[in-house]
């Protein structure tokens, strides 16, 4: 059962918006600590390129779940749910309101709301649409999917057509229609998740132009930062899942003589950009969010979050 005296605090956004200071400026004043759920700052090795709290950030305020794994373990989604509910069962002893930010969509996802149940797969279905992959790439499994699930390749095709594109996602929609004979959409909405919290989910936005500007001056900074020795301490494991990563994908391709420095640099800003109007378009699709200018002080979003503390008691 919920247990509505336990709250929250999500604070969603795209890249570079500023949701690390505020987090921490929250935990302080709630006396809390932080979830992150930001999908690739879970790994020791990736520290640059994936804009890690500092240290004097990190002693601000109690985070959990940054670099605590190895990009050599494999950690999925599901894993992270677990782990974050768990660790959240923890907190809310000490406290009923915590905090967490990040800019994963499909990871806060799992948190606010979990996932679906899935029936175990046969691991010989599984190695055989992973070698069908390796044979004939993904537009094989789209037009499986298509074949085996059209309505959710049709929802996929007009609601998240970048899903289309992920080799992990797609084969793993492909396995379960082949392993259970149904369509995947078909085990969609079936289970329903219990949280001992209720959330509450603020966004920070900003205009285009600006939160472009932001990510530019943030990539021009990191390789200031040693981005360039950090991707190649990482090259090679570069065919590693969780290296594939906008700000290391392109460096790779430097280091493999594919483009140049200068012209890998603009592909990771560029990538980057990309990347946040993804995350704008998640966001805009979550529900009950409250959003604030990145600029909105502090102090202005503290009042509003007292605000509706109070009115939930």
């Amino acid at each position: 059962m919920k247990n509505n005296k336990n709250l929250l605090i999500t604070i969603i956004g795209p890249t570079a918006i500023g949701k690390t200071s505020l987090s921490i400026a929250l935990a302080q004043h709630f006396g809390c600590e932080i979830i992150s759920c930001d999908s690739r700052q879970f790994f020791k090795e990736m520290t640059i390129g994936t804009a890690v709290p500092s240290d004097e950030e990190l002693a601000s305020a109690a985070h959990h779940f940054i670099q605590n794994k190895s990009i050599f373990d494999n950690y999925s989604v599901g894993d992270f749910e677990k782990e974050a509910i768990s660790k959240l069962d923890e907190l809310f002893i000490e406290n009923n309101i915590q905090i967490m930010v990040g800019g994963s969509g499909l990871y806060v996802d799992a948190v606010l709301k979990g996932f679906d149940d899935f029936p175990d797969i046969d691991e010989d279905i599984r190695k055989k649409i992973n070698a069908d992959f390796e044979s004939f790439g993904i537009d094989y499994l789209q037009q499986k999917l298509k074949k085996l699930d059209g309505d959710y390749f049709q929802k996929l095709s007009t609601e998240n057509p970048q899903t289309l594109q992920n080799p992990q996602r797609m084969k793993r929609f492909v396995e379960v229609c082949v392993g259970t004979g149904k369509p995947y959409s078909s085990f969609i909405g079936q289970k329903k998740n219990q949280r001992n919290f209720t959330p509450i989910v603020i966004g920070l936005e900003a205009e285009r132009e600006i939160m472009y500007n932001r990510i530019n001056q943030r990539v021009d900074i990191m390789m200031q930062d040693g981005l360039l020795k950090e991707a190649e301490s990482l090259f090679p494991n570069k065919n590693l899942n969780a290296l594939q990563t906008v700000g290391y994908r392109e460096l790779f391709d430097y280091f493999d003589g594919k483009t140049s420095l200068e012209l890998a640099v603009e592909q990771i800003k560029m990538n980057t950009r990309r990347f946040a109007k993804r995350q704008i378009t998640w966001f805009k699709r979550t529900e009950n969010v409250i959003w604030f200018d990145y600029l909105t002080d502090r102090k202005k979003i503290i009042e509003s979050l007292q605000l509706i503390i109070d009115n939930s008691r």
